[in-house]
């Protein structure tokens, strides 16, 4: 992709065409009229270049633009390092050993998974004061 979105093929024929319809007599003119353009844009560049230094100072110069580039950031290897950082996972205490589904069916039919029991050394309840 080039300059606005044109390629290098489409600026050839734009050139070309404003040659044969620009004609060689005001060719020149124009031609002065777009460096001047040019060289205006350029100095309204370098002065807005100039005001951000001055006010943002030393700070926007240690601030490291490779780091903020977004092409750099690939999913992949953003949750790579998310699975293999070094912090322990929460554990979780849930006990599923009392649950229907979870036993054997031996152990089912006798009627120790059948139901989740609850005993006096078990955990209580979770309670949430916000749930409806």
């Amino acid at each position: 992709m080039g300059f606005f979105g044109i390629n290098g093929g489409e600026l050839v024929v734009i050139i070309v065409l404003a040659l044969v319809l620009i004609g060689p007599e005001r060719l020149p003119h124009y031609a002065g009229q777009l460096g001047t353009l040019v060289r205006q844009g350029k100095a309204a560049l370098q002065g807005a270049k100039e005001r951000i230094d001055d006010e943002f100072g030393d700070e926007l110069k240690d601030v490291d633009w490779q780091k903020l580039d977004p092409r750099q950031y690939d999913p992949r290897r953003i949750v790579k390092e998310a699975l293999l950082d070094d912090e322990p996972a929460p554990r979780t205490t849930r006990r599923t050993a009392g649950y229907a589904g979870t036993g054997s069916a031996a152990a089912t039919a006798a009627g120790v998974g059948a139901a989740p029991s609850r005993t006096a050394a078990a955990e209580p309840a979770p309670f949430d004061d916000e749930a409806t």
